[in-house]
C-alpha cells in the first residue's frame, strides 16, 4: 500500500502535534487564540494536534514563536534520525500525557505531593489500570 493510500498518520505528525498541544496547553492558550494568532481555524489547529494533517514548516515556525518556544522543541523526545524508525515509531508516553486533558494539572499537583504520598497515588493509578485491563479482557 502506497503513503498515499494508508491514511493512518504518521507517528512523527502525531508527535509533533502532541507536542504542540503540550505546550499550548502549559501556557493556558485556547485552541482559537492559537488559531487567531497563525491564521488557522481552531478546527486545523485540532486537525494538526491529533496529527490528522501534517504541519507545515511556515506554521511550525508561527507556532513556535507565538509559543514562546524554539522549533526543535516540537520534535524532542523522537528518536535521531539515524535510529530504526520501526523500532522507535512509539510516541513518548509522557509527551501524550501532558498532551491530554487533565495531564498537566495531574503532573503539577503530583510534583507537590511527599514522597509517600505519591506512593499511594501510584498505587491507586495501577490498581485502576490493572482493574481496566481486567475487564477489557472479560469482555
Amino acid at each position: 500500500m502506497s503513503d498515499q493510500e494508508d491514511h493512518t498518520p504518521h507517528f512523527i505528525d502525531v508527535h509533533v502535534g502532541a507536542r504542540i498541544r503540550m505546550r499550548r496547553k502549559m501556557l493556558n492558550v485556547s485552541q482559537q487564540k492559537l488559531a487567531d494568532a497563525v491564521g488557522k481555524t481552531f478546527q486545523q489547529i485540532q486537525k494538526y494536534e491529533n496529527g490528522a494533517n501534517r504541519v507545515s514548516c511556515s506554521v511550525l515556525y508561527l507556532f513556535a514563536r507565538e509559543l514562546h518556544t524554539d522549533v526543535g522543541f516540537f520534535f524532542d523526545g523522537l528518536p535521531a534520525a539515524d535510529q530504526d524508525l520501526d523500532v522507535a515509531a512509539e510516541v513518548d508516553q509522557v509527551t501524550l500525557m501532558m498532551a491530554n486533558n487533565g495531564g498537566p494539572e495531574l503532573a503539577r499537583l503530583y510534583v507537590d505531593l511527599d514522597p509517600a504520598q505519591r506512593a499511594s497515588v501510584l498505587n491507586v493509578v495501577k490498581a485502576i489500570h490493572d482493574a481496566t485491563a481486567i475487564t477489557r479482557i472479560a469482555a
